[in-house]
Parts: structure tokens; C-alpha cells; sequence
């Protein structure tokens, strides 16, 4: 399973290497949301929750799910301005306004990928929910099995986009304010560094060389002109006539994140850290949940649990198979202490136990994250 990128076609000079405000801000709150992914940002997280204001802590938690189960293509503007070259703003505030820029259908396309589900994204054959109200619908009822918050959110995305653009905006500045202005201060200048040096390799040695610095998770076939990355996942995109954008990041490790939405640029957001979670885990628990875990179904389903809770029918609708299917997979996982299952009114979600995968060892665990 990979993403794969078709570069056909694309010329040298349209690949570019640029940090990100906006994006690094995206990382910044999903650190917060899900320390557990991060355990190297601990101090970093207990320092700024203790001094967070109440008030912004408590509209953190009205769209988290644009940041905690996975990381939104809001917090990439760049990528969806016509013509697919533009590059990430020097400043929050000029990514900001490239957010702005976005067409209000693409707005909330990219907002109602998390709202309601991964397989209600990507695809260019469907029409948009403000031009189509089936669509409309379909958003809405897919929203309320992700619960109570993302169909508030869903609703009002729908009925006032422009109002939830100003909402989002505000929310970013303030959170710029709170503390992220701080760690940007510090991270800014490596970040660029990277950048710089990446754009070095890119130049002198190539762009096979330049994504094998960026993560060895990353191939180029260049005969076949394909950028292949591997990840738990299984999507295909092109660079079209535009170009082709990776960004560092600081705070994201081990997530290794591809834009692949339809139309949009292609984005790479690679980490440059190198904190590891390590703890040793028992012989019996390395039995057990190993042997869980062979199954390719099964890490399949860990990818997608390890980001967020789903439910079994969720599930079989994500990975094209039968609940029934599902629910064997799921009893296997949790014999084994690798899930935490939680009820909410009829819908039963079930979620990854990343701290029981972390002991497991880290290659593991940043496989299913990345």
C-alpha cells in the first residue's frame, strides 16, 4: 500500500522546498490534541495547557477533529490556488489570507473530509455539497455517526461558510497569539535550514536523492516518472501542469503527510526530528499482539484506529468489506489489548491503544502513523 505521485511531465524548477506557518500550526494542535503520538513534545504540551486560557481551550475542542484524527487540507491552502504552484506564505498571516482565497466549494470539501468521513474525500467524480443537496445530505447523516460536534459543525459549514472561514481565522490567530508565535520563533529557523539544505540536494544530486534525505519512505521511479510513499494507504494523484511541494516540519514526527486531494497541488510534509518513543515491551505481550497484528486487514484497520474512533459499519465502508469481516478483526485486536472501545447513544466506536502499540517498539508505531 502507498501513495503514489505521477510527475509527468513536471519540470525541475516546480519543485520546491518551503516551510509552512500554517501548516507547522496544524502539527502544533494536533501535538495538543494527541500527546500520545508525540511523546518527545510532552513538556512542550504540559507547559502550554497549563497556561492555556479556558475560553480557548474550550473552542479547541468545537472542530478538533480537523486536527486530531488527521491533519486537514485547510491547513494547506496553498495547495488549492489555481494553477497548483503557489507556495506556503513567509508568515501565518500570509497563509491565512491564501486560505482565504479558496473558493467557498472548496472550503467546505476540504472542511467535510474529516467532518464526516476519509471516504467522503478524494473523489472528482461526485459533486459538491453546497451545488448538490443530496450531497448536502449525505454530509449531514455521515456527520452524525462521527457525533454530536463534527454534525454541529457539518450544519454550519454547510449554512454559512463564510462565517466558519472567519471563525477558523480568528481561532488560528488566537492560538498564534496563545503560543504558537513562541515555538515558530524557535523552529522557524531550522525549519528553513532544512528547507535550504533539501533544496541543495534537490539542485546538485536530483530528486530521488532529495526525497531519500527527506524520508526513506519515499521512492522516485524515474522512468516511470512515479513518486512513490509508503504509507497504509492506498491513493494515486499527478502534478499535472503545476508543481510539486514538500514541507518540513518540526513538530510532526513520525507523521509523514500527503496532500492527494483532486486538483489540489501536491504536498509532502516530511519530519526533521528525531524523538522516538522506547520502552520494552513483555515476551507475552510481543506474542500476543504481534500475532494480532500479521494479519494485513488488521494493520490496515490500525492505521485508521490509531487517528481516530470508528464504528464496525465505518469501518467495512472504509476498507470495502462485510461487518461481519470487520467484527472478527476487531474481537482478534481486542484480545489482545490493542483497542479501546468506547459507546456512544447506539453508535460503539473503537480506537487504537497507541500507548500499547508504542511498546511494541516505535517501528511499528510510526508505520501506522505515518
Amino acid at each position: 500500500m502507498s501513495v503514489r505521485i505521477d510527475i509527468t511531465g513536471l519540470r525541475p524548477e516546480r519543485v520546491a522546498v518551503v516551510p509552512s506557518p500554517l501548516a507547522e500550526l496544524g502539527m502544533a494542535l494536533h501535538v495538543l490534541a494527541e500527546p500520545g503520538h508525540h511523546p518527545g513534545r510532552q513538556g512542550w504540551v504540559t507547559g502550554v495547557t497549563a497556561r492555556l486560557d479556558a475560553h480557548l481551550a474550550d473552542r479547541m475542542s468545537e472542530a478538533d477533529f480537523l486536527w486530531r484524527t488527521t491533519f486537514s487540507d485547510l491547513f494547506m491552502p496553498f495547495a488549492g490556488i489555481p494553477g497548483r504552484d503557489t507556495l506556503p506564505g513567509a508568515t501565518l498571516a500570509d497563509d491565512l489570507d491564501l486560505l482565504d482565497k479558496l473558493t467557498d466549494d472548496q472550503f467546505v470539501d476540504a472542511g467535510l473530509e474529516i467532518v464526516c468521513s476519509p471516504a467522503y474525500a478524494y473523489d472528482s467524480r461526485r459533486p459538491g455539497p453546497l451545488s448538490d443537496a443530496e450531497m448536502g445530505r449525505r454530509a449531514l447523516d455521515l456527520a452524525t455517526a462521527r457525533g454530536p460536534g463534527q454534525l454541529r459543525f457539518a450544519a454550519r459549514l454547510l449554512a454559512d461558510p463564510p462565517g466558519v472561514r472567519a471563525w477558523l481565522r480568528q481561532f488560528l490567530e488566537d492560538c498564534d497569539e496563545a503560543f504558537f508565535s513562541e515555538i515558530w520563533s524557535r523552529l522557524a529557523h531550522p525549519l528553513a535550514a532544512d528547507a535550504r539544505h533539501k533544496t541543495e540536494v534537490l539542485r546538485h544530486r536530483g530528486l530521488t536523492e532529495a526525497l531519500a534525505a527527506a524520508s526513506p519512505s519515499m521512492t522516485f521511479d524515474e522512468g516511470a516518472a512515479l513518486i512513490t510513499v509508503d504509507k497504509l494507504v492506498e491513493s494515486r494523484t499527478n502534478t499535472g501542469d503545476g508543481g510539486l511541494l514538500l514541507v518540513p516540519t518540526s513538530l510532526g514526527r513520525p507523521h509523514l503527510t500527503v496532500l492527494h486531494r483532486f486538483g489540489w497541488q501536491p504536498v509532502i510534509q516530511y519530519p526533521v526530528s528525531a524523538t522516538e518513543p522506547s520502552a520494552p515491551p513483555s515476551v507475552e505481550q510481543i506474542t500476543l499482539r504481534m500475532t494480532a497484528l500479521s494479519h494485513p486487514v488488521r494493520m490496515r484497520m490500525c492505521r485508521s484506529l490509531a487517528r481516530s474512533a470508528y464504528t464496525t459499519g465505518e469501518l467495512a465502508q472504509m476498507l470495502g468489506m462485510t461487518p461481519p469481516e470487520i467484527s472478527r478483526h476487531l474481537a482478534v485486536l481486542k484480545k489482545a489489548d490493542l483497542l479501546t472501545t468506547r459507546r456512544r447513544g447506539r453508535y460503539v466506536l473503537h480506537e487504537l491503544d497507541a500507548a500499547a502499540v508504542a511498546r511494541l517498539g516505535s517501528d511499528f508505531l510510526e508505520g501506522v502513523l505515518r
